[in-house]
């Protein structure tokens, strides 16, 4: 079997958006995978691909040491670590992240 940092690598490389959140994209389990969804949606991301971390505790785990950072959401694109909530807010807020899906 896959070691976890590989399947996540896996993931990651393998969809242009990922979003590592609590919950599913249709029912988010915290208010920040809610949040990073709506920016997503409103960003115009059509092909993004979720993975839920409550479904699976050693991603849920492994995800932290993956990206070095300690909360979840986390957004990729095209392979790389964008950030959380937070980060995905400010980005929206300047028009970055629009930018960044589009490319």
């Amino acid at each position: 079997m896959m070691d976890t940092q590989a399947k996540i690598e896996a993931i990651v490389t393998g969809h242009p958006v990922v979003l590592f959140m609590k919950g599913t994209a249709q029912f988010p389990q915290c208010g920040f995978s809610g949040n990073a969804i709506n920016i997503l949606r409103a960003s115009g991301v059509d092909n993004l691909h979720t993975v839920n971390i409550l479904e699976d505790e050693e991603v849920r785990q492994g995800i932290k040491q993956f990206s070095n950072w300690p909360t979840i959401p986390q957004l990729y694109i095209n392979g790389e670590f964008v950030g959380g909530s937070d980060i995905m807010t400010e980005m929206f807020q300047s028009g970055e992240l629009q930018a960044l899906v589009k490319a």
